[in-house]
């Protein structure tokens, strides 16, 4: 099996892909970190 075989016939494992929607990600991580910090503060623990 050469090399360029080898790369080809690689499999997808489900890890995080290089294209994809950045912009939402980031905006959904913030989020949830808000709305932790703010239940966080409303239950007296922060």
């Amino acid at each position: 099996m050469s090399v360029n075989a080898a790369t080809v016939t690689r499999v997808r494992t489900g890890g995080p892909r290089e294209d994809g929607p950045e912009i939402l990600e980031h905006v959904l991580g913030w989020t949830l970190v808000v709305v932790l910090a703010m239940l966080l503060t409303q239950l007296g623990l922060l």
